[in-house]
């Protein structure tokens, strides 16, 4: 299996705890990982403020780095969806890419996880993965019920997750969004931290580093004890974060 590892540009500059994490879950399943070091930004950025033509250079970076491999896997699912769509042939040829809990599920079919997290958990369904990328079943969609992620999570000894009122409501980042709306984004994200927090939850966890990265702030302003961990990280077996 020729897998290449995409860290999205934040991950790596802010999170590299959820990159590291990522590429030993991977390796634990025996897959053979490679990381291209001249990697950098897909462009979503640009192509979500409309000016998709100033991530071309990006865009045409990202394929000399990643489109000799058989299967791309990135821990965020909106990055994985700007790739899916923009960027990798829709005819069947060339990489396909997943977002790492779908390839875990889906490629890997993955059915233990040998770790222990014993905590109380929220997770969010970030809005790109979720109706994107199909990672689960949104709340207006009639039919059976699926959440890969949680799933994986669910296989985690120990874990306690928690039922959500809203199980996929926005957390009001939405990349450049919360730059240029940014009392909307605030008030959306505090909204859907008061869900989490009314059930007692000690860590909140997603499958985009960015969904949480949003939520960290606010909880950090608030002085809040609950912490923010990639999916990958619990996962692979991490500690809480100090």
């Amino acid at each position: 299996m020729n897998v290449g590892l995409f860290i999205p540009c934040y991950v790596d500059q802010f999170y590299p705890s959820a990159a590291i994490a990522s590429l030993e879950l991977l390796e634990k399943f025996g897959v053979d990982v490679t990381y291209p070091m001249d990697q950098t930004c897909c462009g979503q950025p640009m192509a979500n403020s409309g000016y998709e033509q100033y991530g071309k250079d990006a865009g045409e970076l990202f394929m000399k780095n990643f489109g000799d491999f058989e299967y791309i896997v990135a821990p965020s699912g909106s990055c994985t969806l700007h790739v899916k769509e923009h960027l990798l042939s829709h005819d069947g040829t060339g990489p396909k890419i997943y977002e790492l809990c779908e390839f875990l599920t889906d490629v890997l079919k993955v059915e233990e996880l040998h770790v222990s997290f014993p905590h109380r958990v929220g997770f969010h369904s970030s809005c790109h993965g979720l109706r994107g990328l199909h990672l689960a079943k949104p709340s207006e969609i009639v039919g059976v019920d699926f959440n890969k992620p949680v799933s994986l999570l669910e296989k985690v000894s120990g874990l306690e997750l928690v039922t959500l009122d809203r199980k996929d409501e926005c957390c009001g980042f939405g990349g450049t969004f919360a730059v240029f709306e940014e009392g909307i984004s605030v008030q959306m994200g505090k909204d859907r931290l008061a869900d989490h927090l009314s059930k007692g939850v000690e860590v909140i966890t997603a499958a985009d580093m960015s969904c949480l990265m949003h939520m960290e702030g606010l909880l950090k302003r608030e002085k809040s004890p609950v912490k923010i961990m990639h999916i990958a990280e619990i996962l692979n077996g991490n500690s809480i974060h100090s």
